[in-house]
């Protein structure tokens, strides 16, 4: 705000100044609080940003333990222990798969194994090539194995029927038979089998071809033989005893 101040305005020329004197009052300095005081005040007056709650769903595991509600560490327990559940449901039915592919298949004395053994028997056997195939030279390409027939002619895995019993001695008793075809001739390959209380594998004590109208033809132990009599069906399958 302006002051004007006149005091003998004689004197004032007299001394070579002017006659009026105007004096301007300036504004008063600003006073900044300290760095430190601002950086209080505006921590203190941010709002806190409040997380999601931890459910058995959106849980991700970033949030520590040690800031959970009770609800919150029920929900992340029960989510683990799921997880933990499917990890061993997963390992048991590997070790399912992985147990019935080796009794199945890649074990010794499994049916495929059998199977593929006792085919190769026929294949190789000079009589059983002219059985199925006729006089002359003949490859055991030519001889083709399968299981039981099928209606469908894309289903090349055919059931192999198959039965393993034991006696009173121990001994285990492996029943098999199954279908070859020739270039001339279709047969029946019956096989029986024993294991004895304490032995690995299994010993052959029956292998024959049967071709209609032929005589059988033994590949093993010819003087055992099979009743015919005594071959039984169950679900289309027939059985040997």
């Amino acid at each position: 705000m302006p002051y004007q101040v006149s005091s003998r305005p004689e004197a004032l020329g007299a001394l070579g100044l002017p006659r009026s004197l105007t004096i301007t009052r300036s504004a008063p300095p600003t006073i900044l609080p300290p760095t430190r005081c601002l950086t209080r005040c505006i921590t203190t007056d941010t709002p806190i940003a409040r997380r999601r709650a931890v459910t058995v769903v959106n849980d991700t595991g970033r949030v520590p333990w040690q800031q959970l509600s009770f609800g919150e560490k029920a929900a992340r327990t029960t989510q683990q222990s799921f997880n933990f559940g499917l990890v061993l449901l997963g390992v048991v039915a590997t070790g399912g798969v992985a147990t019935v592919l080796w009794l199945e298949v890649f074990s010794t004395d499994s049916k495929t194994a059998v199977f593929n053994r006792a085919a190769d028997r026929v294949r190789k056997d000079s009589t059983c090539l002219e059985l199925l195939a006729g006089e002359g030279l003949h490859n055991k390409r030519e001889i083709s194995a399968h299981g039981e027939p099928s209606w469908s002619r894309w289903a090349r895995n055919r059931t192999i029927a198959s039965r393993v019993e034991k006696d009173r001695a121990g001994v285990e008793h492996l029943h098999m038979h199954f279908y070859v075809e020739g270039p001339v001739a279709n047969g029946t390959v019956n096989l029986h089998m024993t294991r004895p209380p304490g032995q690995k594998d299994f010993e052959y004590y029956m292998l024959a071809l049967d071709v209609r109208g032929k005589q059988r033809h033994y590949l093993e132990n010819p003087n055992k033989t099979v009743d015919q009599r005594n071959q039984g069906r169950m679900f289309g399958v027939r059985w040997n005893k």
